[in-house]
């Protein structure tokens, strides 16, 4: 089962992912606190991670280079409200960028295909 790191500081839509990404088949953990994150990713080893940009207290575009030196393998999907941030270079550090909508589908979509990567890559490797 792929397990899904949802980082989001709004209860609401850590709610609604935790519910359709579950509908969807995929384990999913969910937080508000970015730096617990890391804990997360050192002990749980998700296969992914959706990532708000903008966080209370921090912002995700930080917390993403974190994240990368932890385990640089590790997609992040940048999930936020904003269309702007796209052209931030600190972006470039994701694997994707998607602007947050009540149709999960592109996300559900996006985190197959990233994860199936992963799974190549890791499969090569050994």
């Amino acid at each position: 089962m792929i397990r899904v790191l949802v980082i989001d500081d709004e209860a609401h839509v850590r709610r609604l992912y935790d519910d359709l990404l579950t509908r969807e088949g995929f384990e999913v953990i969910s937080m508000a606190c970015p730096h617990k994150a890391l804990d997360i990713i050192r002990t749980q080893t998700p296969d992914i991670i959706v990532l708000d940009i903008e966080l209370e207290g921090d912002s995700g575009l930080k917390m993403i280079e974190k994240y990368k030196a932890e385990c640089p393998d590790l997609p992040i999907i940048l999930n936020s409200a904003y269309s702007t941030y796209m052209s931030d270079f600190k972006t470039w550090m994701a694997e994707a960028y998607i602007v947050k909508s009540s149709d999960i589908q592109p996300l559900v979509e996006k985190i197959r295909e990233l994860t199936g990567q992963r799974r190549k890559y890791e499969q090569n490797r050994k």
